[in-house]
């Protein structure tokens, strides 16, 4: 059995672990010899209290810097190899002296067994006297200072994209919000619709959901769809996308229809954001039947009040935005009794890297089963509630959940 605390001690990188909140918890021997601090000076302590900024130094950003690499490691469980860094530290032996020092850091998330980030470990190389002026503008030293100076440049130019990708973040929720409303009432029928954005900064806003009753109310038409890219771009075409299969629902016979009318839309849009995927289900209420059909998409489910769940797989055809050798989209139906209930979603809610559909979908198949009973409110919480990674989800998802 291999003793990592010994391994974790005995590397030859400085290395130091963190709490979330940046407390120091322990840290290895090349950590005390390169920080010339001890484990009695540091462990229990808030790092910055221990390694504060150079109060002579107006220009000195290593708090600043490293605090905001740790804090986004602990929000979005992803590593950070941070730039160059100019971090004096408090000479040990003389208060009040801070010696010029520089450091290569990389911060990365140690995972708890639930997938939510429960440690931070910090590796940081002195780069010292790579950077230092040894004597004389020789050509050494004049790269080493264009290394310095082009590592905090990119540094910078990384945190006005942070900021930038933050603002448009903003922008595009406000404008998704602003698109999916809440649905209609649906006469006594019950109905939830959720949309939950990505964590990653940028890959929100290509989702979309749909209900519109049919005139005379006899019909009510149920649609999800993703459209490609994410931003305000892939926000925009979405927009477009969902206007354009409400208006067609509304005149279409069928989901095929509607899809086809959708579809070729996508083809007449100038942008390769229009390229994507929907499910439309038309519900037949007096006839207590699902007509269904879907351009690329994940197969609604429909549950039964013995439990039973049935994957709506029997009417897919290829993606938005393609062009089909056949001249109509397939459509299948299925009949439904009353308490049923039909739930649509996009690919965020299941997909998962490195895992096979079969078995997210079979997690899906589950979820529901434990909980299809419940209200349409209480149900699509509950999906989300097991579905959604502690970690959070990689890609936005929108989620319709109606009460036959």
């Amino acid at each position: 059995m291999i003793d990592y605390e010994a391994v974790f001690h005995a590397m030859p990188t400085a290395v130091a672990l963190f709490t979330t909140d940046l407390v120091y918890l322990d840290a290895n021997d090349a950590y005390w010899s390169t920080s010339g601090r001890t484990r009695r000076q540091v462990i229990g302590r808030y790092v910055f209290d221990v390694f504060p900024d150079n109060p002579d130094d107006p220009e000195a950003s290593g708090t600043r810097n490293l605090s905001a690499s740790l804090r986004r490691v602990a929000a979005t469980g992803q590593r950070d190899a941070m730039a160059l860094q100019r971090y004096d530290v408090e000479s040990p032996d003389r208060p009040g002296v801070w010696e010029e020092r520089y450091w290569s850091p990389v911060n990365v998330p140690v995972f708890a067994p639930d997938g939510t980030v429960a440690l931070l470990l910090h590796r940081v190389e002195e780069v010292t006297e790579l950077i230092r002026a040894r004597g004389g503008a020789d050509r050494t030293q004049v790269l080493e200072a264009d290394l310095y100076t082009r590592a905090r440049e990119l540094q910078e130019v990384n945190e006005a994209l942070r900021l930038a990708h933050a603002r448009e973040r903003e922008v595009a929720l406000q404008l998704q919000e602003a698109m999916l409303p809440a649905p209609s009432p649906l006469g006594h029928h019950r109905a939830a619709v959720r949309y939950r954005p990505a964590v990653a900064s940028l890959n929100v806003c290509g989702d979309w959901y749909d209900i519109v009753d049919k005139p005379g109310g006899e019909r009510t038409v149920v649609a999800v769809g993703d459209v490609v890219g994410h931003g305000l771009r892939a926000a925009g075409v979405m927009g477009q996308l969902r206007s354009a299969l409400s208006a067609a629902s509304l005149v279409a016979d069928g989901p095929a229809q509607a899809l086809e009318v959708l579809g070729r839309y996508a083809r007449s849009v100038d942008d390769e954001s229009a390229t994507g995927t929907a499910a439309c289900v038309f519900i037949d209420w007096a006839g207590r039947s699902l007509t269904y059909s879907s351009a690329g998409h994940l197969p609604p489910v429909l549950w039964h009040p013995d439990g039973t769940v049935v994957y709506l797989d029997q009417a897919t055809d290829p993606p938005l935005g393609v062009s089909l050798e056949r001249a109509e989209r397939p459509e299948a139906r299925t009949a439904f009794t009353k308490g049923c209930v039909l739930v649509l979603y996009t690919d965020g809610l299941v997909e998962r890297r490195d895992e096979d559909i079969d078995v997210s979908l079979s997690r899906l198949a589950h979820s529901i089963t434990r909980h299809g009973a419940a209200d349409p409110e209480q149900l699509a919480d509950a999906l989300l509630t097991d579905l959604i990674p502690p970690a959070g989800l990689t890609d936005d998802t929108a989620l319709v959940v109606v009460r036959l």
